[in-house]
C-alpha cells in the first residue's frame, strides 16, 4: 500500500472516531426560524456545529452530552458597540492622567470576561486607546477568556470633537492631535486617518459625525465632519474591506453619515422621520444603545458622578434615545443590538433586551438582532449568528422561555464559544 493510501487510510479512521459534543435542547431559538424549535440536538466537531437535528439523538460512548432540555438555547449574542478596554465610574476622566496603558490591559481582561459570561461571544469595539487590538489578539488566541473581537481601534473625530482625545486638557496638554491619533480636518487627513487605523490593526472604522454626551465639551449634538469627510473615510475604509460606525446624536450629523455611506448610526439621539426614511433606503443600521441612554441619564442626577458640562446632556439624552428608538421600529428602519458598555458596567449588557422590548419589539425581534441581524452587518453570516451547520458553535442557554420573559436574558446561565464552554449549567 503506498503512503499516500496509508494516510488517507488513517485519516478516514480518525475522522469517523472523531469526538462529538451533543447538545440536547428542550427549546431552540436558532436566529433565524420564525418560531422556537422543541426538542433538537445540536452536533458539534471541535469548534464548528455539524448538524441540527429534531429529537434527542444518542451519544457515542466517545461522545459528551451536554443535557440542556430544561433550557431554553440561542446563538451566542453578538454587541455591536462597547469600549471594552474601559468602564464608567467617578474617576473615569482622571485616569486619562493616572493610568498606563498596561493599566487599561489589566482591566481589559476582566471586563471581557464578564462580557462572555453574560452571554456575548462576539462584540464590536468601538473606540479605545488601542488596548483593544490587543485585548483582541489575546483572545483569538487563546491567552485569556473573552468574547471574539471586531474592533475600530481608536475612533475618529475632529479638532475639539468627541474623539479628540485631548478634550478638557490645559492648554499646555493640549497640543495638536492629527490623523495618526485619530483627529481629522479635511479629505488628506480622513484618508491617513483610516490607513493608520488599518496599519495599527483595526478592523473597521468608527467616527464621531457630531459632538457626544461624555466628552468634555459642551454642545453634543452638533455636526463635526463634513460631508465630504466622511465620504473619504468610508471609500478608503472600503478600500480595505472596513465598513464604517457614526457616533451621532443631531440630526444633521446624521444625514451627512447617512448619504456619504456609513454602515450604522449609533445612539441617533435626534433622529428625524426624513433621516429614517433615508436609512431604509439605503438600508443604514441603527444601533439604538438604549441602556447607555438609561445610564447616564440616571447617573447625571447624582451629585459629582460627571464633570458639570456633561449633567445638562447626560440628563436629555437617556429619554430621548428611547423615544426616538421607539419611533424607528415602528418606521421599520433597520435596527441592530448595540448597548454601549463601559458607558455603564461591563455583564450588563443583556439589559438591552428587555428596553427594546418595552419600546416595541416582540422578544423574537429583539433576539435576532442580536443574533443574525448583527451577524449580516459584520458581513459573518457564514460564521455566527445563528445554529446551523458550518457555523461556530457559539451557543448560550437560560432557564425558560425568554419569548415569554425577556428579562431572562439578564441571567444566562450557560455559554459556549467555538465549541469550548465557559460556563456550565449548575
Amino acid at each position: 500500500m503506498s503512503k499516500f493510501y496509508t494516510l488517507l487510510l488513517v485519516f478516514t479512521v480518525c475522522a469517523a472516531q472523531a469526538q462529538q459534543t451533543i447538545v440536547h435542547c428542550g427549546m431552540l431559538i436558532d436566529g433565524f426560524s420564525d418560531k422556537p424549535l422543541r426538542e433538537q440536538s445540536i452536533i458539534i466537531e471541535g469548534d464548528r456545529i455539524v448538524a441540527v437535528k429534531k429529537g434527542y439523538i444518542e451519544s457515542g460512548a466517545k461522545d459528551e452530552l451536554i443535557d440542556l432540555k430544561a433550557y431554553t438555547i440561542m446563538p451566542g449574542l453578538i454587541d455591536m458597540h462597547v469600549h471594552i478596554e474601559s468602564e464608567t465610574g467617578k474617576n473615569k476622566y482622571m485616569n486619562k492622567f493616572t493610568q498606563n496603558p498596561e493599566d487599561k490591559a489589566f482591566e481589559s481582561v476582566v471586563y471581557a470576561q464578564r462580557t462572555l459570561m453574560a452571554g456575548f461571544t462576539t462584540v464590536r469595539d468601538l473606540g479605545g486607546s488601542g488596548v483593544n487590538i490587543s485585548l483582541r489578539n489575546a483572545i483569538a488566541k487563546g491567552l485569556i477568556d473573552g468574547p471574539r473581537i471586531y474592533t475600530a481601534g481608536k475612533a475618529l473625530g475632529v479638532t475639539g470633537g468627541h474623539a479628540d482625545p485631548t478634550n478638557g486638557f490645559s492648554n499646555k496638554l493640549m497640543g495638536n492631535p492629527g490623523p495618526e491619533d485619530g483627529v481629522v480636518n479635511g479629505q488628506a487627513d480622513a484618508r491617513k486617518a483610516v490607513r493608520q487605523q488599518y496599519k495599527n490593526g483595526a478592523d473597521l472604522i468608527k467616527i464621531t459625525a457630531t459632538g457626544g454626551v461624555l466628552s468634555l465639551a459642551k454642545n453634543g449634538v452638533g455636526p463635526h465632519f463634513q460631508e465630504d469627510e466622511i465620504r473619504v473615510i468610508v471609500e478608503t475604509a472600503n478600500d480595505y474591506g472596513f465598513h464604517v460606525a457614526a457616533h451621532a446624536h443631531g440630526d444633521e450629523g446624521m444625514q451627512r453619515a447617512v448619504r456619504a455611506g456609513v454602515t450604522t448610526i449609533e445612539h441617533g439621539t435626534y433622529m428625524s422621520d426624513e433621516t429614517m426614511q433615508m436609512m431604509k433606503e439605503r438600508n443604514t443600521y441603527f444601533i439604538p444603545t438604549l441602556l447607555a441612554g438609561a445610564f447616564v441619564a440616571e447617573k447625571a442626577a447624582e451629585q459629582g458622578y460627571y464633570p458639570d458640562i456633561i449633567v445638562p446632556k447626560a440628563a436629555m439624552v437617556g429619554p430621548q434615545i428611547f423615544e426616538t428608538y421607539k419611533r424607528a421600529v415602528k418606521l421599520g428602519v433597520p435596527i441592530g443590538f448595540g448597548t454601549d458598555a463601559g458607558v455603564f458596567l461591563h455583564g450588563d449588557n443583556g439589559r438591552e433586551f428587555e428596553l427594546m422590548v418595552k419600546g416595541g419589539m416582540s422578544p423574537l425581534q429583539a433576539i435576532k438582532c442580536a443574533t443574525t441581524v448583527n451577524a449580516s452587518i459584520l458581513k459573518e453570516t457564514e460564521n455566527i449568528g445563528a445554529i446551523k451547520s458550518g457555523l461556530y458553535a457559539d451557543l448560550v442557554a437560560v432557564k425558560g422561555n425568554p419569548l415569554n420573559d425577556i428579562k431572562l436574558m439578564q441571567s444566562v446561565e450557560f455559554v459556549m464559544k467555538g465549541g469550548v464552554i465557559y460556563k456550565s449549567v449548575k
